[in-house]
């Protein structure tokens, strides 16, 4: 599924052309084509702590980063070995988040919507899709229709 927020790639860049200079690599700070996967994990190091995997898992599930703290400190006093193997191996496995800025909130939380409930954001993503259709669908059927030729002749007549 593709984020409605985001422009298309390039025509020029096809499979196995690489990004051209300036092309869609170059937009975003990730380098990446396309950029950053904003449905990914990453760790935050920003708002992290130690290393950034909780805050991490909290901006993932879209959960506040105070109660995912406390369940690591809970795990950590209940069962240490496994929550300290856990925790280290999640920040050398979790890779940094990069330097990404959604463009507005409504992408935001459009992405998180996509993390947390991907089968109901490509619902709505259908029905408005559907809409804009519908909508195309009776220009379409006006502009070809006998009064969109009076509509266009008496405004020549106008003019």
């Amino acid at each position: 599924m593709t984020c409605p927020f985001r422009r298309p790639p390039h025509a020029a860049d096809g499979p196995g052309t690489g990004p051209a200079p300036g092309g869609p690599a170059h937009d975003h700070p990730g380098g990446q084509p396309g950029g950053p996967r904003p449905s990914r994990l990453y760790r935050n190091t920003e708002r992290g702590v130690i290393f950034g995997v909780c805050a991490g898992l909290a901006d993932y599930f879209g959960v506040s980063r105070f109660i995912v703290r406390i369940v690591a400190v809970i795990a950590l006093f209940m069962f240490p070995p496994p929550t300290l193997f856990c925790y280290f191996m999640a920040a050398l496995l979790i890779p940094r988040a990069p330097a990404y800025h959604y463009e507005s909130d409504a992408e935001k939380e459009f992405w998180r919507q996509v993390r947390l409930k991907p089968s109901e954001s490509l619902s709505r993503l259908r029905h408005r899709y559907r809409e804009q259709e519908q909508r195309i669908r009776n220009m379409e059927a006006f502009v070809t229709s006998s009064e969109a030729k009076l509509h266009r002749a008496f405004r020549d007549l106008e003019g």
